[in-house]
């Protein structure tokens, strides 16, 4: 049987359900998309070639899986409920161009799934993410592409309307996951979601995501991990000054940071979520001295 538009409504999915005697599973935060606008929001997000490698993670029924093989060299589709996995290769078996991938996402490095098959590995310069991704895992799976040595060229998902708004903040509502997002990205969201959207709905609504990866991060910094180290200093107690969060972590006098903070250009009373990726820029650079004298002894 194939997944046809009509079953993009609840009463379609529950036929499904019955059919293939699957029951959702709250642990894996499965739910599925009813509703075919934003399926095409999503199609039309990723500017989609004939050219391009998807991977997709939490295929689910396949739904967004067969839309996106009728548009691309090949799709790579990764699913860690072993039961689903049955259900897509039998589904999907007239696909040629579909690769359904059992295991955990954060335990397959990108390397790995974009090598061989349809597509070879030699021939494989980028790729991209498009997914409904799972509630539980979406800010891990993020992180996992963004930070891996072959990264996407662009990613189109689905997550949570906090964690994407969090995503996309600009300073005055900054977090870790802001930055560390728009530290390898330009995101921005491209729709909301109501739960009615999906099935079974959730407690919450959804965005869609598009993250444009950068090929080089938009900070001219020599040592990433400096960066974050502060960057996980400042933001160890948000709600307090940013002068008190540093000392706190780095172990400083909060005398000597307020020099520091002067030194970078920054008032020492903001809070951590009121910074610029700029302005984190210039804390690495201005404190990278005295966290390497802090290493030494």
């Amino acid at each position: 049987m194939t997944l046809r538009a009509q079953t993009l409504n609840a009463a379609g999915m529950r036929d499904l359900f019955q059919q293939f005697g699957f029951k959702t599973k709250k642990s894996l935060g499965q739910h599925f998309l009813v509703d075919k606008d934003v399926l095409q929001c999503i199609l039309a997000a990723a500017e989609l070639s004939q050219k391009d490698l998807i991977i997709e993670v939490g295929p689910g029924l396949g739904i967004l899986t067969e839309s996106l093989a009728k548009r691309v060299a090949k799709v790579v589709a990764v699913e860690l409920d072993e039961k689903l996995v049955k259900v897509l290769k039998s589904k999907l078996t007239h696909f040629p161009n579909v690769e359904i991938i059992s295991g955990d996402i954060l335990r397959i490095t990108p390397e790995q799934l974009v090598s061989g098959g349809v597509v070879p590995s030699k021939v494989v310069t980028s790729y991209k993410v498009v997914a409904n991704l799972p509630y539980n895992i979406a800010s891990a799976v993020l992180r996992h592409f963004l930070e891996a040595r072959l990264k996407p060229s662009l990613m189109v998902v689905m997550v949570q309307k906090e964690v994407g708004e969090a995503i996309a903040a600009a300073p005055g509502k900054m977090s870790r996951l802001s930055v560390s997002t728009q530290f390898y990205s330009k995101p921005s969201i491209i729709t909301y979601v109501p739960a009615k959207s999906f099935y079974p709905s959730p407690k919450v609504d959804s965005v869609v995501l598009r993250l444009d990866v950068y090929t080089e991060p938009p900070l001219n910094i020599s040592d990433v991990s400096g960066f974050f180290d502060i960057v996980n200093c400042g933001f160890s107690s948000p709600r307090k000054q940013l002068r008190n969060s540093l000392a706190r972590s780095l172990g400083i006098p909060p005398q000597e940071v307020n020099l520091l903070l002067e030194k970078a250009g920054i008032e020492a009373k903001r809070r951590a979520e009121s910074l610029s990726l700029e302005e984190w820029g210039k804390l690495t650079e201005i404190f990278a001295p005295r966290r390497k004298q802090l290493r030494s002894n």
